[in-house]
């Protein structure tokens, strides 16, 4: 089997079908789908079994992605999340390039699936900062990593100690090996929910301090911000609301200038 795409979930019944339907329409079939759940209350764990996934039991994002991995029989693991869709021929494209290249370890750019032109413009920064780090800095979204199991299995899979940025780390660990590099054939679409429940800026702002802490402090062991997984319908932190507000004017008026701009329909009637 060329490929193994492992998922970790909680609380997913929304975000989960989209990607698994994604997935059933692929050009390319020889892959199998491995959920590793993390307990969720609702239903994704039926939803997943109706797919004709492998539901495993996971835990938070990198434990629940290495044991995905260890059931995997795959000889590359695809992570994705949850609320992720592929384009139709994506597996196909992916995995030619990743022949082709001869590569053990990429992502590729991501989309966001939202209109809104803020969303474009962090979506554009975030992939920028993935392909110019790509040697002094590598970096991937624990959402879109692309790895052999043969690498993966040599530098021990996900850090389960780290509380932030593991999938950052794996890449690190992986790349003294082999180089990250992103694929240029292919994207993936990714749900801006978490952006909207916990506020553009405020994520930002707690993007920031990771990248701070990681900048000078090193990998993330103890809870520096409160980042969530799986259903995180709570708000962001208080201090963040000017932050909030702001975001929401600028929404505003990019909705009222695409209003003013769209096209009208010239047709007599």
């Amino acid at each position: 089997m060329r490929v193994s795409v492992v998922v970790p979930t909680l609380n997913e019944e929304e975000d989960l079908p989209i990607l698994l339907e994604s997935l059933k329409k692929q050009s390319f079939q020889d892959f199998e789908v491995i959920v590793a759940d993390a307990g969720s209350k609702d239903n994704t764990v039926k939803l997943a079994k109706k797919y004709g996934a492998r539901v495993v039991p996971g835990g938070m994002p990198g434990p629940g992605r290495n044991r995905g991995a260890e059931v995997a029989n795959g000889e590359f693991l695809f992570f994705f999340d949850a609320d992720v869709s592929l384009p139709p021929d994506f597996l196909e494209k992916a995995l030619k390039e990743l022949d082709h290249r001869f590569l053990d370890l990429a992502t590729c750019e991501f989309h966001p699936s939202s209109n809104l032109k803020l969303d474009d413009i962090m979506f554009r920064f975030a992939n920028l900062s993935v392909k110019m780090n790509q040697d002094l800095n590598p970096r991937a979204a624990g959402f879109c990593i692309f790895i052999t199991r043969r690498l993966f299995n040599r530098v021990g899979g996900f850090d389960e100690s780290l509380k932030l940025a593991e999938d950052h780390d794996l890449v690190q660990r992986a790349s003294k090996f082999r180089p990250l590099r992103v694929l240029e054939s292919t994207h993936l679409n990714v749900s801006v929910r978490r952006l909207e429940k916990e506020g553009r800026f405020s994520l930002i702002q707690k993007y920031f301090r990771v990248e701070m802490h990681l900048l000078f402090k090193g990998n993330v062991k103890e809870d520096i911000v409160e980042y969530e997984f799986g259903d995180f319908s709570k708000k962001g932190e208080a201090n963040t609301k000017w932050l909030d507000d702001l975001e929401k004017k600028i929404i505003q008026m990019e909705k009222a200038y695409n209003r003013l701009t769209s096209p009208k329909d010239d047709t007599d009637g």
